[in-house]
């Protein structure tokens, strides 16, 4: 089918019908390569710890989204790398239906480019994603090649995101950059603060509370040789017939 068709075939279709449910799972191809999985797996848990506290979000990797009109499995389906919906129950799901999650698509879509998919992710599933899904917040990465763009739907037209001074790109619908770090796709905060994992926060918690536990020795160290000053002091002004208490 082509994209002309598929376009197509959507128009005229309400996008307020809620379709009879139904119970589909994932059917996505194997990932390209181990660092593909290591760079959906890295964004799932750095944007699941910093969302620990919300209920109301759902993000995935490699799942498929279903949004046949009729609820056919067989036509109609995407899988992007990593997707983000908003307003939404956080819960598990085998796959993302649209018909079965009142007719919602994600705000955020990231796809990681290869040889075999990039042609297909800046073309084809750019303008599915633009027209079709609507998807608020569209990127692209190659982490090999480090290629990184990003862009945004405006008046029903994605347009090219305009990078920081340091080389990222604003989610809007996530308010959050997202910029490449030590070769890897990560998100960043408003101001600029690296969005850690769950195991890197516990790290530099620990450094922290060593830190502290450092300076405190620290300090105590330099009270005990304080006091040991003042009373070698003492012991010479005695050795002097004067008292240090009078002094």
């Amino acid at each position: 089918m082509t994209i002309a068709q598929e376009l197509d075939d959507q128009k005229g279709i309400c996008e307020d019908v809620i379709f009879p449910p139904g119970d589909l799972y994932s059917d996505e191809p194997p990932l390209e390569s181990e660092l593909h999985l290591e760079q959906i797996m890295l964004l799932l848990k750095c944007l699941k710890w910093l969302w620990r506290d919300k209920n109301d979000f759902y993000a995935a990797g490699n799942l498929t989204i279903y949004y046949s009109p009729r609820q056919r499995k067989s036509e109609y389906f995407r899988g992007p790398d990593f997707f983000v919906v908003l307003g939404t129950e956080r819960k598990t799901r085998k796959s993302w239906v649209v018909w079965e999650e009142d007719g919602k698509y994600p705000n955020v879509i990231l796809e990681i480019l290869s040889d075999s998919t990039a042609n297909t992710d800046k073309n084809l599933k750019k303008t599915i994603y633009q027209d079709t899904f609507r998807t608020p917040d569209y990127f692209w990465f190659d982490p090999y090649t480090q290629e990184f763009a990003g862009f945004h739907l405006v008046d029903g037209e994605y347009q090219p995101l305009q990078a920081s001074e340091e080389g990222y790109l604003w989610s809007h619908q996530l308010g959050l950059y997202l910029g490449v770090y030590q070769g890897l796709l990560r998100f960043f905060t408003r101001d600029g603060q690296l969005v850690p994992t769950l195991e890197e926060a516990t790290e530099q918690a620990e450094q922290k509370a060593e830190q502290a536990e450092q300076k405190a020795e620290q300090a105590e160290q330099k009270a005990e040789q304080a006091e040991q000053k003042a009373e070698r002091l003492a012991e010479k002004l005695r050795e002097l017939n004067i008292d240090p208490d009078t002094i």
